[in-house]
């Protein structure tokens, strides 16, 4: 597995990771045995950085990653995030209280059967706290060595060099994709700058990039995506053209849609570390496959002429969820 370093931190981790939002839910019904297979299968092949969050099924996500990893912690690059919070009502917040993210990072040291955590993220950014005070907390948690390293999540640039000026930030992690590429620009311009890592979610489109998801009827009950805009059955059918392109593009570079969408990301800058979410082997074998695909300057031109992002229709997050992003 390819090695590529965190940000400035002088340490390498794997260049592809492992999203674990969807191992107890989220994208529908659980499969434990298999999610957990994967997670073995992840380890086996040198896939050791691992992502949760404490919001992630209101810390059961969390509570089975770190069974899964339990006797091997020194094996795994483990990431979780804190600041944002579920109400009874279902609808998540920001809060970047100093208090609650000291609660939160030891709620999930426990959930996690760990006594520390790599990478801890401020997993959205709330205005009503000034900013000197949730990072300053986190440079605490770092002295105490409950934290080694911190990251932002969905931060506006401008957010992301205030940050780095009061402690070094170690990641920014934001959606990097196909057909979410516009979009992430001005942030991973600012981690070119910075210095600061640049962690990928969703680099295959939330699954709709490898072109298995025709229809609202391909996505099982309760898959969370039924709320995003761009899997809303007309959304769906109009973006149908940029799946099909991808399949042709794929085709022409001989491997998968998604081997071509991850490679795509990871062509992007070695700063960049995306980590495709999987619960099920054979797609966490397909995407470590995609390492293999090394696409040149020509070809990057190529595909991104070949599939303008004026094709996608629909935003990337419900209205309710848009404006947490980017703050």
């Amino acid at each position: 597995m390819e090695q590529r370093e965190l940000g400035s931190t002088g340490i390498e981790i794997p260049a592809l990771g492992l999203g674990c939002m969807g191992m107890v839910g989220w994208y529908g019904e659980r499969d434990d045995d298999e999610a957990r297979a994967t997670i073995d299968r992840a380890l086996s092949l040198g896939v050791r950085h691992l992502d949760t969050a404490a919001v992630y099924q209101n810390g059961e996500n969390e509570r089975f990653v770190g069974k899964a990893i339990r006797g091997r912690r020194d094996r795994v690059f483990l990431a979780t995030k804190c600041g944002l919070e579920r109400d009874a009502d279902g609808s998540i917040r920001p809060d970047n209280r100093p208090e609650t993210i000291i609660s939160s990072c030891d709620n999930s040291l426990a959930r996690l059967g760990t006594d520390y955590i790599d990478l801890f993220y401020l997993h959205r950014i709330d205005p009503a706290v000034p900013l000197e005070d949730s990072i300053g907390v986190m440079t605490g948690l770092v002295a105490a060595g409950k934290v080694r390293f911190i990251g932002l999540s969905e931060a506006a640039p401008d957010t992301l060099r205030r940050a780095h000026q009061i402690y070094p930030v170690a990641a920014l992690q934001s959606e990097l994709s196909l057909w979410s590429r516009s979009s992430s620009a001005p942030a991973l311009d600012a981690c070119r700058e910075l210095g600061v890592g640049f962690v990928a979610y969703s680099p295959l489109g939330r699954g709709f990039l490898t072109g298995a998801i025709r229809s609202a009827a391909d996505l099982p009950a309760g898959d969370t995506r039924h709320l995003f805009p761009r899997f809303s059955e007309n959304n769906i059918q109009a973006n149908q053209p940029v799946a099909e392109r991808m399949a042709a593009l794929a085709s022409r570079f001989d491997c998968t849609p998604a081997q071509l969408a991850l490679a795509w990301v990871l062509a992007q800058w070695r700063g960049v570390l995306p980590i495709p979410g999987t619960k099920r082997r054979q797609y966490l074998d397909e995407n470590v496959g995609a390492m293999e695909l090394d696409l040149s300057a020509a070809d990057l031109e190529f595909i991104e002429a070949s599939l303008p992002e004026e094709l996608v229709r629909g935003e990337r997050y419900p209205a309710s969820m848009m404006d947490k992003v980017n703050v």
